[in-house]
C-alpha cells in the first residue's frame, strides 16, 4: 500500500525514512504501568532520553505507540485525513458505557454526520443562551461553601458540573426526577478502569461489579428515554442542549441517548477538574486572585476565560490523545506501519518553555498578551476534525463558575505546598482534592 505523507512540504524522503522512533526496552507491562500511573514524569524522561518523538509499548498485545511532543508534528496529524487517522477505534473500550453511536467511537462518514448534527447545540448563540443558567447554578453552589475552614473544592466542582449536565444539558428541572437521577449519574460518572475492562472482555459484563454497573446504566437509560419522549412533543420555551438537539436534527432515541451519556462522561470530570486546578492556583497566588476578582467584578469574560485556559495549560486534565493509523504513513520523519497508535502528548507541549516562557508559572495574562501562544501549542481539547465539540461549552462554564465564586469570596490555600496530580481513569486530578479556604469579600 502506498505511503501517505502527513507533513506537507516536509514530505519524507523514502530512502532515509526510518521505521520506528527509539524508545525504552522495558517489558510492555512495566511501560503500561508507568504510563497509567506516572505519565507526567515518564513522558518527560522519555523525551529527554530519546528526543521529541519516541516509541512506547502498551497492553493489550504490546501495542506500538509513537509519542509526539512537537506542535508541528501534532498539527499535521490533527490536520490529516480522518480516514487515515482513526480516533474512534481507540475508544472501543467505552462502547458498553457510551453506546455504539457515541461521537467518541465513530470514524469517517459516521463521525462527520453525527458531529454535524451536534454542532447547532454548541454554536456561539447557543452557548450564550446557556450562560445564564450555568451562572445561576454556580451561585447556588458557592453559597453552600463553608467559610473560614478548609474544604476539598474538587468534589464541590464535581457536584456543580453534574448539576449543569442534569439541568443545562439534559434539561431536567423536575425536583423529583433530579433527586432520582443524581445518585444514579454519580455512580455512572465514577466508572473505574476495572469497569472499562468489560469493553475488552464482554464476558465480564455478566458478573459483578460489571453487572451491577450495567443495572444502574439501564435505570439511567429508562429515565433518559422517557425524557426524550416527553421532550419530542414539547420544545416550546426550552433552552437546554437536549431540546436544541431535537429541534436541529433527525435523531433516533438511541442516538440521542448515546450522545447524552457521552456528554455526561466527557464533560463532567474534565471541567470539574480544570476548575479545581484553577481555584487551587488562585488560592496560592494573591496577585492572580486579585486579577481574577477584578475581572469578575468588571464582567471581563476574556480575562476570566484566560484563567481557565491557563489552568488547562499548566494542569492538562487529559495528558494525551491518540489516533490509530489505518494505512502506512509518514509522520515526523518516520514511516509508520498501519495499526500504529500516534499519541499527541498535550502535557509535554504545554510545559515546553519554547512555547510558554516560564512554563511552571501560573500566568493567565499570557493569553491576553499582544503575542499570545502560537496556534497548536495550547491543545487541551485536541484538534482537527476530532477537537472536542464541547470545548466552547467548557470554557463558558468555567468562566461563569469563576464569576460566581470570585465575586463572593477571597481564597487561601491551607498548605504552602502545591498539590501534585494523580491519575484518575483518563484524567489527572489534584491529589488532595484541591483544598482551599474561603472568606467573604
Amino acid at each position: 500500500m502506498a505511503s501517505t505523507p502527513l507533513l506537507g512540504s516536509r514530505t519524507l524522503d523514502r530512502q532515509t525514512a526510518r521505521t520506528l522512533p527509539p524508545g525504552p526496552r522495558l517489558p510492555t507491562l512495566a511501560q503500561t504501568v508507568l504510563f497509567a500511573s506516572h505519565r507526567t514524569t515518564f513522558f518527560p524522561r522519555m523525551r529527554d532520553r530519546y528526543g521529541d518523538v519516541f516509541t512506547i509499548r502498551l497492553v493489550p498485545s504490546s501495542r506500538v505507540v509513537v509519542v509526539l511532543s512537537r506542535p508541528e508534528h501534532i498539527r499535521e496529524v490533527f490536520g490529516s485525513p480522518p480516514s487515515v487517522m482513526h480516533a474512534g477505534e481507540g475508544n472501543t473500550v467505552l462502547e458498553p458505557i457510551m453506546g455504539s453511536h457515541s461521537l467518541l467511537l465513530l470514524d469517517d462518514e459516521d463521525h462527520v454526520r453525527m458531529r454535524r448534527q451536534l454542532m447547532p447545540a454548541f454554536s456561539g448563540q447557543a452557548l450564550r443562551g446557556y450562560a445564564g443558567m450555568v451562572h445561576e447554578l454556580a451561585l447556588a453552589e458557592v453559597a453552600t461553601w463553608p467559610v473560614g475552614k478548609p474544604f476539598k473544592l474538587h468534589q464541590r466542582m464535581r457536584d456543580l458540573t453534574l448539576e449543569v449536565i442534569l439541568q443545562v444539558v439534559f434539561g431536567v428541572t423536575d425536583r423529583d426526577r433530579l433527586d432520582q437521577l443524581r445518585p444514579l449519574l454519580d455512580k455512572i460518572v465514577s466508572v473505574s478502569p476495572v469497569i472499562m475492562l468489560g469493553g475488552f472482555y464482554p464476558a465480564l459484563l455478566r458478573v459483578p461489579p460489571w453487572r451491577t454497573y450495567l443495572t444502574i446504566q439501564r435505570q439511567v437509560d429508562e429515565i433518559l428515554y422517557d425524557e426524550i419522549a416527553r421532550r419530542r412533543g414539547n420544545l416550546a420555551g426550552r433552552n437546554d442542549v437536549l431540546s436544541r438537539l431535537l429541534a436541529a436534527g433527525n435523531w433516533s432515541d438511541v442516538e440521542l441517548r448515546d450522545q447524552l451519556v457521552t456528554l455526561l462522561l466527557a464533560g463532567h470530570e474534565t471541567t470539574a477538574t480544570a476548575m479545581g486546578w484553577a481555584f487551587h492556583e488562585l488560592a496560592r497566588r494573591p496577585a492572580e486572585l486579585a486579577f481574577g476578582q477584578r475581572a469578575a467584578d468588571a464582567g471581563a469574560d476574556d480575562e476570566l476565560e484566560a484563567i481557565v485556559k491557563e489552568a488547562m495549560r499548566l494542569h492538562p486534565v487529559v495528558y494525551q490523545v491518540g489516533r490509530r493509523l489505518t494505512e502506512t504513513a509518514d509522520v515526523a520523519g518516520y514511516r509508520l506501519p498501519r495499526g500504529t497508535t500516534i499519541m499527541a502528548a498535550i502535557g509535554l507541549v504545554h510545559r515546553d518553555a519554547e512555547h510558554f516562557p516560564m512554563p511552571q508559572d501560573f500566568r493567565p495574562q499570557r493569553f491576553l498578551d499582544d503575542d499570545p501562544p502560537a496556534p497548536g501549542t495550547w491543545i487541551p481539547f485536541g484538534g482537527g476534525a476530532r477537537r472536542c465539540i464541547g470545548a466552547g461549552f467548557s470554557l463558558m462554564e468555567g468562566t461563569e463558575i469563576l464569576r460566581a465564586a470570585l465575586t463572593t469570596y477571597n481564597f487561601q490555600s491551607p498548605t504552602p505546598t502545591p498539590e501534585p496530580a494523580k491519575p484518575k481513569n483518563v484524567t489527572l486530578v489534584p491529589a488532595r482534592g484541591a483544598e482551599v479556604q474561603v472568606t467573604h469579600r
